[in-house]
């Protein structure tokens, strides 16, 4: 039992002077990654403990390279404040012991610690998630009362030399994309789009406060926008490794190795969850694919183009509608894409392809083999995993020695766990973010394979009872 007594009142209050630092003298063989794990998941516990009950929170971060995975929680004693909790572990004094492999920071009001091994149950890890969720209404509406910058058109033809084709760096469905250096000598990328004048000023406004306000380090951040008549523009930073795609199957001759792979398979997912989940408002993204998937100097992947379509007229939406009925792209649910039906696990879907793709280094849509029996990468994968032979879905280009069989086995079935046709049996993102986080090697469902003409006739039969049901009350 630990005593104190002071002639003050100290009851309701928590000390922040950090009493004891204790740091491990072994440092992690893989330093970079181990450090930015930990940093993430303790980040993480500091906001998420001083939310708990008792102000505990226990979680664990799998490290990109290698097996390893930190263990951490955060402690607040439950006589102080929340807000005084919440300041006393943001003081953040155990990051002091990293990149070594255990550190705790105690404190008169804090207790903070993280290790490479174990020193709590399974049983014991908190949902941290759910923790996360902005529930805070004050916080909340001064955010909202914040937005991106708003440039001016000169500001940004300047930028982009009067939107140059030097300063191009793409374009699709939703616009052109520029490389822009404004007065400060910031990069960013200008996306060029077509707004229609119906939109209301008001609501186009609110919707760039919520996409503005985005802030998570893999998600795109949009910096301000410009409207010039019937055109918008919206500012990004800029990313130096431009796309995933091109690095997979296009023109960089870099070659990803497997520990930049699962980062970018782990990070693309977390930010998902982030907007599915964690965000105030709930965003689908609706176009997950290898071209919307960006990445830093660091190869960490920024999701592109969320919510985007959120700013576009209706009557210029033609996403909607250019994928109802087709299933040409590869990426996309067929419930969506044949019947429209739309939830967060659209984006699941397509994150599953998009997983694939990195694995294997191939087009969701290329023809494996030349066999016409398998049209596509997700029935290709599907095969395989119903022969127990998915490891020679691996990328040729990877060296064996950088990855373990069973790991691969475990992110090709999470892959598959996502692509399956029952919506309510793919798992929401937080949980792929549970599954690729967690390190042990349980036995998972048995997956069923399915083809695209069984999802199609799935789908209308579904659709067929809801509709059914739908006339029945009706009538």
């Amino acid at each position: 039992m630990l005593k104190r007594y002071e002639n003050n009142n100290f009851y309701s209050e928590g000390n922040n002077r950090p009493i004891v630092v204790l740091c491990s003298n072994t440092t992690s063989p893989q330093p970079t990654e181990f450090r930015k794990a930990a940093e993430e998941l303790l980040s993480d516990l500091q906001i998420a403990a001083p939310r708990a009950t008792n102000y505990y929170a226990a979680s664990t971060r799998k490290v990109a390279a290698g097996n390893a995975t930190v263990y951490a929680f955060a402690q607040c004693q439950q006589n102080i404040s929340q807000s005084d909790c919440s300041k006393c572990l943001q003081l953040r004094t155990v990051y002091s012991c990293l990149p070594t492999t255990s550190g705790r920071s105690m404190d008169n009001g804090c207790f903070t610690r993280y290790d490479t091994t174990p020193f709590f149950g399974r049983n014991e890890t908190t949902d941290i998630l759910s923790l996360l969720r902005d529930g805070e209404t004050s916080i909340l509406q001064e955010l909202l009362l914040q937005g991106p910058a708003a440039y001016s058109y000169t500001d940004l033809k300047v930028a982009t030399d009067n939107f140059s084709d030097e300063n191009k760096l793409g374009g699709g469905m939703h616009g052109e994309v520029y490389k822009g250096t404004l007065e400060n000598g910031d990069e960013v990328a200008i996306k060029k789009t077509f707004l229609t004048s119906s939109r209301g000023k008001k609501h186009f406004k609110d919707e760039l406060k919520i996409l503005g306000n985005v802030h998570h380090r893999h998600l795109l951040r949009l910096l301000g926008y410009c409207r010039k008549g019937p055109d918008l523009f919206l500012v990004h930073e800029y990313m130096e490794n431009h796309s995933l795609d091109q690095f997979l199957y296009g023109d960089k001759t870099t070659t990803l190795s497997w520990k930049q792979r699962f980062g970018i398979i782990y990070g693309t997912a977390r930010g998902l969850a982030y907007l599915h989940e964690q965000y105030h408002v709930t965003v689908i993204h609706r176009d997950i694919k290898t071209s919307n998937i960006l990445l830093d100097n660091e190869f960490q992947p920024k999701i592109a183009d969320f919510g985007l379509i959120r700013l576009l007229p209706e009557d210029k939406t033609r996403l909607s509608t250019e994928l109802a009925g087709s299933l040409n792209s590869g990426y996309v649910a067929p419930e969506y894409a044949i019947h429209g039906h739309l939830s967060e696990k659209v984006d699941t879907y397509s994150y599953g392809v998009v997983v694939l793709e990195i694995v294997s280094g191939k087009r969701c849509k290329e023809v494996i083999h030349n066999k016409s029996d398998t049209p596509n990468l997700v029935d290709h994968a599907w095969n395989l995993y119903e022969s127990g032979t998915h490891l020679s879905l691996v990328d040729d280009k990877l060296d064996p020695s950088e990855y373990s069989t069973e790991e691969v086995h475990k992110i090709i079935e999470i892959a598959l766990m996502c692509t399956q046709p029952t919506v309510s049996a793919r798992p929401a993102m937080s949980e792929v973010v549970t599954l690729l986080s967690d390190n042990t090697l349980e036995e998972r469902p048995r997956l069923r394979s399915t083809t695209y003409d069984e999802v199609k006739i799935q789908v209308a039969m579904e659709s067929s009872i809801i509709s059914n049901t739908i006339a029945v009350s009706q009538w």
